[in-house]
């Protein structure tokens, strides 16, 4: 389930107005309590106090929209340190990084490749496996993307700042 395109643009509204961008609204989970996550993000990151300026108020407009028929809990979060890569703006933006990609399962070459993006274009993920060899996958037939983190150089980084 998900949340009706006005809503959405309501969300990406008071969004905006604290100087991030919405990234994602998600339904995660299943049950009698499922989450609604809004994922934010802006060109410094996400502090906590803008999570929760903006939880408290777009709690405010759900309560007013009531847009789910159903209980569910809702939470802001940034995407992360290993944060999902969402849209084709994402693939570019992130060109140079090392990414996890697991594709769908009708794609049968690939599973799941791992390594540097090179590219994103035409609706073609180019990817540099560790292995050393180019894969071209299909943007429509990735399941999910991911930042790899790479905790040697965060270490070294950590190390330096000390």
């Amino acid at each position: 389930m998900s949340l009706n395109t006005a809503i959405t643009e309501q969300l990406r509204s008071l969004v905006a107005s604290e100087g991030l961008g919405l990234v994602s609204t998600e339904m995660v989970g299943s049950g009698p309590q499922p989450i609604l996550r809004l994922v934010v993000d802006g060109p410094d990151g996400v502090t906590l106090d803008q999570c929760a300026a903006i939880s408290h108020q777009a709690s405010a407009l759900l309560d007013v929209e009531d847009p789910l028929s159903h209980g569910y809990t809702f939470e802001v979060s940034s995407p992360g340190l290993d944060r999902k890569l969402y849209s084709e703006e994402d693939f570019k933006r992130f060109s140079g990084h090392r990414i996890n990609v697991r594709m769908a399962p009708s794609f049968r070459q690939h599973r799941t490749v791992v390594g540097e993006l090179l590219a994103f274009e035409d609706g073609v993920v180019s990817i540099n496996t560790d292995a050393g060899d180019r894969v071209e996958l299909p943007f429509d037939e990735v399941f999910e993307a991911r930042l790899e983190i790479d905790w040697d150089q965060m270490l070294k980084k950590r190390k330096n700042n000390r």
